[in-house]
């Protein structure tokens, strides 16, 4: 874990007066991420929900040197930062260290911005690519996205008489960028700060590429109060719909196992796009959920074993 009293040195690098909803945690995800890079540090941030609450022309929350790119290329653009950068330090034009950091929102990490992604990956640039994961195009008008969850109720997937909200099951973006072989992944929730930002400092500290995947509850989205975001992020990791584990030169491990079990049910039933599920005729989808949480789990379990003996 990042020493508290060294990274509070770094102030604040997302400042407040952005147009975020209330609730949101996207800005707490950002500032807790540049408060362990600190100010030597380049950004690039795909279209969405955080660019356009935080940089509105003339104004910005942004008090690093920041990039808004197109839905699609922010790991593309933070790629040509960061080999410019390198250029520049052979000719010893720069010498301090610099941190490079993508921001994208679900929408355009799992879906849009997915073949850019990868390809900075591949091609071993050292930058980290942080998703704050909202699961669903929130900034568009909440339509459903490959991160939405089966059974989710959004604007494209509206639960009603036809289909019970979205009908297909959730992709894993995780473990899709795990699998590229890179040498730091993993997910993490403002619900854990603390766990949160000591990833950011192992990620920043890899030595090459590495991605972060943030759950990000939408008080607008997910149909919750405000002030519930966090509790909501929480009982996300204690029921395991959203393990908090790592990928560190293609070691698995688990960063917190929830010392009670809490059903899926805490989790769905605080939120407004699974309340359809409650009704007789829809609870098997519950049943199903439970049922590919369980087996996730299990194989993250197994995985750690593995590498643990």
């Amino acid at each position: 874990m990042p020493k508290l009293k060294e990274v509070i040195k770094n102030g604040n690098l997302f400042t407040a007066g952005h147009r975020a909803c209330a609730g949101c945690p996207g800005p707490i995800i950002i500032r807790q991420a540049l408060m362990v890079a600190g100010p030597n540090t380049v950004v690039t941030i795909n279209t969405g929900c955080m660019e356009v609450a935080s940089s509105i022309d003339p104004f910005t929350s942004w008090n690093v040197p920041f990039m808004h790119e197109a839905f699609e290329n922010s790991a593309a653009a933070i790629t040509g930062v960061e080999a410019c950068y390198e250029a520049f330090k052979k000719k010893g034009k720069i010498k301090k260290h610099m941190n490079f950091i993508a921001f994208g929102g679900d929408g355009s990490s799992y879906d849009i911005g997915l073949q850019a992604l990868s390809g900075a990956i591949e091609r071993e640039h050292r930058f980290l690519y942080i998703c704050y994961d909202n699961q669903a195009y929130m900034n568009t008008g909440i339509q459903r996205s490959s991160a939405t969850p089966r059974g989710s109720h959004t604007t494209t997937s509206p639960a009603g008489t036809v289909i019970p909200g979205k009908i297909q099951k959730r992709k894993d973006l995780t473990e899709i960028i795990a699998a590229h072989d890179l040498p730091y992944a993993a997910q993490a929730s403002p619900g854990y700060w603390n766990d949160f930002m000591k990833k950011v400092e192992k990620a920043l500290n890899c030595g090459g590429p590495s991605f972060i995947n943030v759950l990000s509850p939408c008080p607008l989205g997910w149909r919750h109060k405000a002030d519930e975001s966090i509790d909501i992020a929480k009982l996300a990791v204690q029921s395991k719909f959203w393990p908090l584990y790592e990928v560190e030169n293609g070691k698995y491990k688990i960063t917190y196992k929830p010392r009670e079990e809490v059903d899926i049910e805490e989790f769905l039933k605080v939120q407004g796009r699974f309340a359809h599920l409650f009704k007789p005729e829809n609870r098997h989808i519950i049943d199903e959920l439970r049922e590919d949480i369980n087996y996730k789990w299990d194989r993250l379990e197994r995985l750690e074993r593995l590498y643990s003996d």
